[in-house]
């Protein structure tokens, strides 16, 4: 999963896939704590699992651990793991029923 940090925001949450601007899509997120030490990575990867009920351990930054711009593994069986995103993603909004 591709994702775009925002740390030190008022508010942790989960603003939707967005055009990254170089042909792709990310998803937008905000996280309350500072980069500062890695926390704002711990504080992505524990929103992220408990919007879409995952152990953490189920998440890792992959890349990007010190950007905005990070790529975030999934562990898990792959069909399971989209139909579930898939259906958090339609709850959301974000993805027009199929």
């Amino acid at each position: 999963m591709r994702v775009r940090v925002t740390p030190r925001a008022r508010v942790a949450r989960i603003d939707g896939p967005r055009e990254d601007g170089e042909g792709g899509v990310r998803l937008e997120v905000a996280v309350t704590e500072a980069p500062d030490g890695g926390r704002a990575n711990a504080a992505l990867v524990a929103l992220l699992a408990r919007e879409w009920r995952l152990p953490k351990s189920a998440l890792a930054v992959l890349s990007g651990a010190a950007a905005r711009h990070k790529t975030i593994g999934i562990a898990g069986d792959p069909a399971t793991l989209m139909a579930n995103l898939r259906g958090w993603s339609r709850e959301h909004g974000w993805l027009a029923g199929e």
